[in-house]
């Protein structure tokens, strides 16, 4: 008796899960917006702080990854088992990557005392403590979708290395490189509000 599988099903699942995630993003891009109509000032005084170049780094790293999760799907479809592991190795790669610039950023403000609660932000305005605040909050849910979405990756690829995941089958694949891509879309939002904002 063959294994009944609802690829369908499965699409829907997934795009209703991102839906869910539009919203709560969305949540928190509108505070953001109300926020900075209250202190806008403020605001463009915290953002000349952050670093555009990274956040551009950060912006780049994403493109390509989305990109080799594009190609990753072509490949499998195509039957190439091999160059499809090894695109999901380079996005998880650029997911690491991301991670590990986001952390260097992070550091560099929590050594001049700019986290919440710490003693270099609680001396500032209050709207330059809401900016940090808000951008703590929302770089760092994104981070943890980034490092969801590389754990993932990692489950991708031992799924195709098992066959698992097949020309014929790849639904799984699918549904990984939509939630990838929407963790692209979301910092090319956060990259204007924070980086760009100055």
């Amino acid at each position: 008796m063959s294994e009944h599988k609802d690829y369908s099903g499965a699409k829907i699942g997934m795009w209703l899960f991102l839906f869910t995630e539009f919203m709560l993003f969305g949540g928190l891009f509108i505070l953001y917006s109300a926020y900075r109509t209250l202190h806008p000032a403020d605001f463009h005084r915290a953002s000349g702080e952050l670093s555009a170049a990274l956040g551009g780094a950060n912006t780049v790293i994403l493109l390509t990854s989305s990109l080799f999760m594009a190609c990753s799907l072509t490949a499998i479809q195509k039957g190439r088992k091999g160059a499809s592991m090894l695109l999901v190795a380079l996005t998880a790669s650029c997911g690491a990557l991301f991670l590990a610039v986001k952390g260097f950023e992070w550091a560099s403000k929590f050594h001049h005392g700019i986290y919440p609660g710490g003693p270099g932000l609680l001396q500032r305005p209050p709207g330059e403590v809401l900016f940090f605040g808000l951008y703590y909050v929302m770089t760092g849910l994104h981070g943890l979708h980034v490092l969801a979405g590389t754990i993932l990756l990692c489950v991708m690829l031992a799924l195709l290395a098992r066959e698992r995941i097949r020309q014929d089958d790849c639904v799984k694949l699918e549904n990984s490189g939509l939630y990838w891509h929407l963790v692209d879309v979301i910092w090319i939002f956060l990259l204007p509000l924070f980086y760009l904002a100055a």
